[in-house]
């Protein structure tokens, strides 16, 4: 089942290729998560689905643009091994990868808003992370050993876009409005790379 499922994925990703326009290069979103895979969650709402909102937003907003084509981990409810995501990354050999995903903290209501963004040890992961700390309220950025930071071959970060259990926070990330601003500001920092 497992090769089963790495044949798809490369498969997925020749296919996929064969389709880009050679003057595009690759942008990889990573919306965490899915399938049986909840993430956090509040009140209903799973961190699965609302990164993967994100993460269709930030593609379908970046689609006018001429320099990148963004393509998703996933692009509907499913869950793939965090090995599988990071063998069709290293297929695809993007120039960036953001996984997205929320954080969440023991508290019922956390006092904490805002982004933290995890790096590679990397000085290009480090950059990317600066550029989006400076268009988010980024409250850390820190170097974690995490398997899609250490097994990516490409510039990668892992950002927690807010926490799922501070209210406010939660509101914006799952209002259209909120994920179009989250989105955009994605792209403006696609444009500036």
């Amino acid at each position: 089942m497992r090769g089963t499922k790495l044949f798809t994925l490369a498969l997925f990703s020749a296919a996929f290729l064969s389709f880009t326009p050679a003057n595009k290069k690759l942008i990889v979103i990573d919306a965490g998560h899915g399938g049986n895979d909840m993430g956090a969650n509040r009140n209903g709402i799973y961190e699965k689905d609302v990164v993967l909102n994100i993460g269709k937003e930030i593609q379908k907003l970046n689609n006018a643009q001429d320099k990148y084509e963004v393509i998703l981990t996933r692009d509907n409810d499913t869950y793939s091994q965090l090995a599988e995501r990071t063998a069709l990354i290293n297929k695809l050999n993007p120039e960036i990868v953001i996984s997205l995903h929320m954080n969440s903290s023991p508290h019922a209501e956390s006092p904490e808003e805002g982004s933290e963004i995890y790096t590679q040890n990397t000085e290009d992961s480090k950059k990317l992370a600066d550029k989006i700390s400076k268009k988010f309220n980024v409250q850390k950025i820190e170097e974690k050993n995490l398997h899609i930071l250490r097994e990516s071959k490409v510039p990668t970060v892992l950002m927690e876009l807010g926490f799922i259990n501070n209210t406010k926070a939660r509101e914006y990330m799952t209002s259209e409005k909120g994920q179009k601003e989250i989105a955009q500001k994605f792209v403006e920092i696609f444009n500036e790379y």
